[in-house]
């Protein structure tokens, strides 16, 4: 499984791309089948397959990130808000000193809130991706039974992806992994252990890899609407 981008500095300046993709994913538990890697993972599949329709060039992953809603199960590891912020802004800086001017953010884990704010303040040529919408449309495309909001964590659209991608990260146990677990209110205050044992939100036993091979089309069809954004 190649998480690294392969090109050399001349196959880049011959791509000559105005536009860098940025996987970002986490470090964090996610139940007993899928790896502690699950977003970054997730994000560079996203990437990937973005660069196969899409003229642009692919970055190294940011493989740790803001998990501390998950800190109470092993394995996870988090960095602050504060550090994200200024990773991915130094990131940017060294990107248009380089000459490419745009920057697309490829989010796989939900609690990375600070880039939002990221994008928002960066004053244009940074976007964020999957955004809400584009995750609903694909997940309609693909025929995802879970709600987006009941699909929380390591549930139907993870797990679909994974099965699709890169079958052999996903352990026995998916099929009967279930936790409905919709009102998470004090989320952030209490984090995800006090509505979960396992870890899990969602339903990874309607996973599949179809439904995984689908909703990555449906991000790449969606992501076509950024480019004339970033160009403007």
């Amino acid at each position: 499984m190649d998480l690294l981008p392969q090109a050399t500095t001349t196959d880049v300046q011959r791509g000559r791309a105005g536009v860098a993709v940025l996987p970002v994913g986490s470090f964090e538990q996610h139940g007993p089948f899928l790896p502690l890697a699950t977003d970054t993972v997730i994000a560079c599949v996203i990437a990937a397959a973005i660069a196969e329709k899409h003229p642009v060039r692919v970055l190294p992953p940011i493989t740790i990130s803001c998990s501390h809603e998950h800190e109470q199960w092993p394995g996870t590891v988090s960095i602050s808000a504060r550090t994200l912020n200024s990773v991915v802004l130094d990131i940017a800086d060294s990107l248009r000193r380089g000459g490419v001017p745009a920057l697309v953010l490829v989010n796989g884990h939900g609690g990375n809130y600070v880039l939002g704010n990221v994008v928002q303040e960066s004053g244009g040529g940074m976007a964020l991706f999957p955004g809400l919408a584009d995750w609903e449309s694909a997940r309609a495309f693909a025929g995802v039974e879970t709600p987006l909001d009941s699909d929380m964590h390591a549930g139907e659209v993870e797990t679909s992806i994974l099965l699709h991608a890169h079958p052999e990260l996903v352990r026995p146990g998916y099929e009967t992994g279930d936790v409905v677990a919709d009102d998470r209110r004090h989320l952030l205050t209490l984090g995800l252990a006090a509505y979960t044992a396992s870890g899990i939100v969602g339903r990874p036993s309607r996973a599949s890899a179809q439904k995984g091979k689908e909703l990555l089309e449906g991000l790449v069809a969606a992501f076509g609407e950024y480019l004339p954004i970033l160009d403007s």
